[in-house]
């Protein structure tokens, strides 16, 4: 069963080393970039250079630094999902040194009530997904790391939040009535699709992750509403908010 997937009693045999040769060390700061509105944006006012590129045979990604307040700060346009996030996420770190990540994103909100038009900081999320069974052990939910010291940047800077449990699940079409209505009597606020796998690798590999969210789309039993996803996934205000709290690390 996959969740006896969790294994550290024995070594890999495949690393990045067979694919990139030796680790690089070019920057310690990067930010996930999941809309390709906003990456767009930030090659085109910013001074972008690129430093890595991570190989793919469907397509490479490539990485990119500027500098940003005298800080140097790596980003890329992330794939989405946890697997495919994930390993991405541990191939630029051995690209180019990074270990800080700063994550965001949109997701669907379960509670409109108390989500809509705030930030929300996951304190922890549902593995729903296949990813963090092979970095974690198996249990229902993992922590989500450093939410408290997110929670105190957003109180600092006034801006509207909410902590709460998400969901994380990598299935698209398969939120069903039975499990939305379940994760939300577990106190589930939102569903997204990266967070638990993600977190569980970066607490293997010792990095060190920042992730909030803004509610898109809203799943109620019923019905779905989507009228706030395409601000959710593109408005510039999260790369900003990404932007200081890279500069506060």
């Amino acid at each position: 069963m996959i969740i006896d997937s969790y294994d550290v009693n024995s070594e890999p045999i495949v690393t990045l080393e067979n694919f990139y040769g030796e680790k690089r060390h070019l920057v310690k700061k990067c930010i996930l970039i999941f809309s390709k509105i906003i990456y767009e944006y930030m090659l085109e006012n910013f001074q972008c250079k690129q430093i890595a590129e991570v190989n793919a045979c469907n397509g490479n990604i490539p990485v990119w630094s500027f500098e940003y307040e005298g800080e140097t700060i790596a980003f890329y346009l992330t794939p989405i999902g946890s697997t495919l996030a994930g390993g991405t996420l541990a191939e630029v770190n051995h690209l180019t040194g990074a270990f800080i990540f700063i994550m965001f994103g949109s997701c669907g909100s379960l509670n409109k009530e108390v989500t809509d038009g705030k930030f929300i900081i996951p304190t922890q999320a549902y593995r729903g997904e296949g990813l963090s069974y092979y970095f974690a052990k198996p249990q229902d939910y993992i922590q989500i790391k450093n939410a408290d010291k997110l929670v105190e940047m957003f109180s600092e800077w006034k801006l509207p939040y909410v902590q709460g449990r998400v969901w994380t699940t990598d299935c698209m079409l398969r939120e069903t009535v039975n499990l939305v209505n379940k994760r939300k009597q577990e106190g589930c606020i939102a569903v997204e699709m990266e967070l638990a796998g993600v977190q569980a690798l970066c607490n293997f590999y010792g990095f060190e992750l920042y992730d909030f969210l803004v509610s898109g789309d809203v799943l109620i039993e019923g019905s779905y509403e989507t009228d706030g996803l395409s601000a959710a996934n593109h408005n510039l205000d999260k790369l900003f908010i990404a932007l200081k709290i890279a500069k506060r690390l």
